[in-house]
């Protein structure tokens, strides 16, 4: 019985091509996108599992309060470590303060590599589950060590075991290797951790850091922490919430510091905060493309039901037949859903073709390492299941639609559909359209957003502002020299120092006061350190003042502001008035404008600028525009070369940097796009199938028509409106669906587009054109054929 199923509709394909191979096509499409969608998310899920403590590990978040909001950071103080292991320890299985993970240039003889890396306490890799490869777990225990991951190790010592062997951290630290771990997995937030070294090694490597040793106040460290198996994270952070305000001075205190572990389970998807809260973060893109996929896949199932259910005429004499000679309802449906099972299994295998044609670019765009995993027996079974169920919902309505016939009416010839029989068919296309133009709006409106912060004006150039960060010793003191010579070749225009990099805020302090302000005001200013030139080098724009300038002696004990610093302060006329920071006066010499260097969807931050020779960290370069970049760039790096020879020579661009901060709005801009196309292919196809089968049943109309006299356009007009109207009715209500769910998502900018009404009319119009250029096809040729080839048997 059921290899007679399968025979039967392997015939009905093969008998209607063109209809098979449009299901085929929407289906194989719908199920492709689903699929990846399918993978991206399970990506996004098991980020960070890798590590088999994932869900007791956290990192510490502190929540201070400034003038009435509440503001989260993932920097805490030094001594909260020791607290924690002194006075909480039943809490925890490990407590591990660690450094910032950055760069660092790691040498071993003539070899030196710049390698993304971090120090911690020697519980961290047991903490992270590291798999070691060679050596031991314990290695961080001896403070000259360091823990290389595989390709590091292979990229210094080659294929010979690296145990033992001496090396250098940025020229300074002598270390021994005492470990080699497996590479971390892309999905981890650990997934550049290329090297890792003591915690007691950074300590004693800088005088600030041995100072901060009890300053409760110098939050510049990371801490992570495993709780015990037998608490949750509310337990926890309820008591040690308050484990750095009891340390604090009482004029300290007004801050109201609290310390809680956020769990790594939720580092990647819910990372957005607010008020001290977890507001969200990427879960919910994974849950709107969760939403994509299943809409993509049910507009393909839409065109399988509408072309199924659009030929039942044909069928239903086959119907009658089957029911006449003993065929239960029940059997009918078996052998409908049967050819839908094996419609949906040919297009499976080709969207498994597709798919894995697409991995490469889809991977590149979405920044995944994804791939198919073929040997995997769970993923087969999701397949098989995927497809069953898949074949049951799109079949489901056909199989019950036409098993439902009257044999006695379709053998007498006395059948109809009846006068609303076509409305189920228009409900689905106005559902297809309906999702389509949500998704085409929603892709205009993210692309809008990101060009128009794109375009926010940034308070300096950074056309060829090159920056180079000051990774070793060997950098320091040599600004005089570097200066002169990059000038004296021409390759650069200028050249200065500064605390952090021109796409970041390093820094910040709260401990400021001037003349007039609210005693109850509490203060939290980014604070620059600069060299003389830096305002040369960037670029900025002076709106009052002047700049520092080599002239003033005095400048040592100048500050530059920006508006937001002045609009924060109240301050009528800045100008040489006095601030107080850290019991030192200061004079305002200049007002810059607002220099945008952290987040640009956000307001500047209120900044100081102080010329200080002693804390910089990067070097920022100004290009010769006269010249070709390439040749700018080898001219720097021989100078560099010649001047500090033992670090590489590594460089970024301020507006590549400042493009990067858009990387996830462009991704998820990308990836909608991508998605709406196939949504907008497969609606299509339908209208396309279904245009098809209209003007085939019309044929003799159409003929009749034109021999009393009607134009082609008035029949491309006959067979045309029906679609248009369908379209219409989609978009009045796509419109106002799309307003309310961009207008919210667009809340979560300070700095946002706003949705302009030529938006809907372009949808809209983009809408009609692509129904009007699919159905035209169809609708031409059959108003453009011969009627006595239609009529010539009547």
């Amino acid at each position: 019985m059921l290899t007679n199923y399968f025979k039967t509709a392997w015939r009905n394909l093969l008998k209607n091509k063109k209809s098979s191979l449009i299901n085929i096509s929407g289906l194989a499409l719908g199920m492709a996108v689903f699929i990846l969608i399918t993978l991206w998310v399970w990506d996004e899920m098991s980020f960070n599992k890798y590590h088999t403590h994932f869900e007791k590990i956290g990192h510490a978040v502190q929540n201070q309060t400034y003038n009435g909001e509440t503001f989260s950071i993932e920097a805490v103080p030094f001594p909260l470590g020791n607290e924690l292991r002194a006075n909480y320890a039943h809490y925890f299985k490990h407590v591990v303060m660690a450094s910032w993970e950055g760069d660092r240039i790691l040498s071993y003889q003539d070899k030196h590599l710049s390698k993304g890396g971090i120090f911690m306490d020697s519980g961290g890799p047991e903490m992270l589950s590291l798999h070691i490869t060679d050596g031991s777990m314990d290695g961080l225990k001896d403070m000259n060590s360091i823990m290389l991951s595989q390709t590091t190790a292979k990229a210094l010592f080659g294929d010979k075991s690296p145990i033992n062997e001496l090396m250098k951290i940025n020229q300074t630290l002598n270390v021994k290797v005492t470990a080699v771990y497996e590479d971390l997995p892309y999905n981890t937030s650990f997934r550049n951790l290329k090297f890792i070294a003591p915690w007691d090694l950074y300590v004693i490597s800088e005088p600030w850091i041995r100072r901060a040793r009890s300053d409760w106040n110098d939050n510049s460290f990371q801490l992570f922490a495993q709780i015990n198996e037998n608490m949750n994270f509310a337990t926890v952070n309820q008591a040690i919430g308050d484990s750095k305000l009891m340390h604090q001075a009482e004029d300290d205190k007004k801050f109201q510091a609290k310390i809680l572990l956020h769990p790594m389970k939720d580092w990647h998807l819910r990372n957005d905060w607010k008020d001290g809260q977890v507001t969200g973060g990427r879960i919910s893109y994974v849950r709107l493309f969760i939403m994509i996929g299943v809409f993509v896949l049910l507009l393909a199932c839409i065109n399988f039901m509408n072309l199924s259910t659009a030929r039942s005429e044909r069928r239903a004499k086959e119907v009658g037949i089957r029911k006449t000679v003993g065929s239960s309802k029940a059997h009918l449906i078996i052998q409908f859903l049967t050819e839908s099972v094996l419609t949906v299994f040919l297009a499976l295998c080709l969207s498994l073709l597709l798919i894995q044609l697409a991995l490469p670019w889809f991977n590149e765009v979405a920044d995944k390492r994804i791939t198919l995993p073929w040997t995997n027996g769970w993923f087969w079974a999701f397949i098989l299941l995927f497809n069953l169920l898949t074949g049951i919902v799109a079949g489901s309505y056909p199989a019950f639609f036409l098993s439902a016939f009257k044999p006695l009416s379709v053998l007498k010839g006395t059948f109809r559909h009846g006068r609303f029989a076509g409305l189920p068919r228009k409900v689905l296309v106005v559902t297809q359209f309906t999702v389509s133009v949500i998704l085409i709006t929603g892709t205009l409106i993210v692309y809008r957003q990101i060009q128009h912060t794109r375009d926010r004006h940034v308070g300096y150039d950074r056309d060829r502002l090159m920056m180079i960060e000051m990774k070793t010793s060997d950098f320091y003191g040599k600004y005089d020299i570097l200066r002169t010579r990059l000038k004296q070749s021409g390759v650069v225009t200028e050249l200065s120092e500064s605390s952090s990099p021109l796409t970041a805020i390093w820094s910040s302090g709260g401990d400021f006061r001037w003349e007039g302000k609210d005693p109850n005001l509490t203060t939290d200013f980014a604070t620059i350190r600069v060299t003389h030139e830096f305002g040369n080098s960037i670029q900025w724009k002076m709106k009052t003042g002047r700049d520092f300038s080599r002239e003033f002696v005095t400048d040592s004990s100048a500050l530059i502001i920006n508006e937001a610093a002045v609009r924060f302060m109240g301050l009528e006329d800045p100008l040489h008035k006095t601030i107080t920071w850290n019991n030192k006066n200061f004079h305002i010499i200049g007002i810059v404008e607002d220099i945008i260097m952290n987040s640009p969807f956000d307001p500047a931050k209120a900044t100081v600028y102080q010329m200080d020779y002693d804390n910089v960290n990067w070097i920022n370069l100004k290009l010769n525009p006269a010249m070709n970049i390439q040749e700018c760039i080898s001219g720097v790096e021989a100078v560099f070369s010649e001047v500090i020879p033992n670090a590489p020579f590594e460089y970024k661009f301020a507006d590549t940097e400042y493009d990067a901060k858009f990387a996830q709005e462009k991704q998820i801009g990308q990836l909608a796009t991508f998605f709406t196309l196939f949504a907008v292919i497969i609606s299509c196809l339908g209208v396309f199938g279904l245009a098809s089968f209209i003007a085939e049943q019309r044929t003799k109309e159409i003929g009749i028509r034109k021999i009393v006299g009607a134009s082609i356009f008035q029949l491309w007009t006959l067979l045309s409106r029906d679609f248009i109207f369908l379209v219409l009715i989609s978009c009045l209500i796509a419109i106002p669906v799309s307003y309310y769910f961009l207008s919210d998502w667009l809340q979560q900018y300070q700095f946002r587009t706003n949705i302009p009404w030529w938006i809907f009319a372009a949808t809209t119009t983009a809408a009609l054109l692509i129904t009007l250029i699919t159905v035209s096809f169809q609708t031409l040729k059959a108003a453009v054929s011969t009627p006595v080839k239609s009529l010539r048997n009547e």
